[in-house]
């Protein structure tokens, strides 16, 4: 009976015990177990290091010693200084001028051909006329004395300038030169014709541009025929439709004869000639 109690006394106070352990666990009571908190972390601190070039070295510059060199001659030193000065005096900034010399006057035999040939109003004797005047106008250089002028011009049957008129000019230099040239002119063969010759010749003073020979190979046939707008009316009457003519030459002469009297025509013509069509009448867009 007595072991029988005392179990039932340790179940009892087992039972009290551990309703008293639940109350202080429930309860605020300060032995409870409290939960300790987290230590702080630490905070990341960033760092920038900044990599910057060591300066290089100063170097002493090993000293080496010249190589003896002869000293040069009293010849090759004067050349040395000779170019030197004339480098100086034409410094590679400035541009020399174009220029063309003046073409060679017309030759004994030229001016007598030209003193025969009738055909074309004396074109032998105009041309040669104007090669006379412009190599005695000297050199063309580029720049504001060069241009052109063109005269009428009046030939006496004997020869001599009988009559003088600019009709235009790009240049008073120039005509000035023509002028000159023209008033000191030798004596000229007598016209071909023996009656006064008048025509209009353009003089060119410049060194892009020369006086073209002539060609001959087509003087015996006829000049084409006037422009003439045969729809123009003044406003007064009624409007006349007039056709062109064409020109007749004061001298005829038979075909067989005509074509006697051309001459030879030069290959400086013929080029000449080509290269004036060419300019005229060529274009970039054929290729050619």
């Amino acid at each position: 009976m007595q072991h029988d109690s005392d179990k039932i006394l340790l179940a009892i106070f087992l039972s009290v015990a551990l309703h008293a352990l639940a109350l202080v666990l429930v309860s605020d009571h300060p032995f409870r177990f409290i939960d300790r908190p987290d230590a702080p972390q630490p905070e990341a601190k960033i760092i920038l290091v900044k990599l910057s070039q060591a300066p290089p070295e100063k170097i002493a510059p090993e000293t080496v010693q010249p190589a003896a060199t002869p000293a040069p001659s009293s010849s090759v030193a004067t050349d040395i200084q000779v170019t030197q000065s004339s480098t100086a005096a034409t410094p590679a900034s400035e541009r020399q001028p174009i220029s063309m010399t003046a073409p060679p006057a017309p030759t004994a035999e030229e001016w007598a051909f030209a003193a025969k040939y009738t055909l074309k109003n004396s074109k032998g004797y105009r041309y040669t006329w104007g090669q006379q005047v412009r190599s005695m106008m000297g050199t063309a250089f580029e720049g504001s004395d060069q241009g052109v002028v063109r005269f009428r011009v009046e030939i006496a049957p004997n020869g001599s300038m009988a009559k003088l008129e600019t009709l235009w000019t790009t240049s008073a230099s120039a005509e000035q030169l023509a002028r000159e040239a023209i008033g000191s002119m030798p004596p000229l063969p007598p016209t071909p014709t023996g009656k006064p010759l008048i025509f209009e010749k353009t003089i060119s003073f410049s060194p892009f541009v020369s006086d073209i020979p002539p060609i001959y190979r087509d003087d015996c046939l006829p000049d084409p025929p006037t422009f003439l707008n045969r729809f123009a009316w003044g406003g007064q009457g009624q409007p006349v439709h007039a056709d062109a003519t064409a020109k007749e030459s004061p001298d005829p002469l038979p075909l067989k004869e005509c074509l006697k009297l051309l001459p030879q025509d030069s290959i400086e013509a013929e080029a000449a000639r080509d290269q004036q069509q060419l300019n005229r009448w060529g274009s970039s867009n054929l290729g050619r």
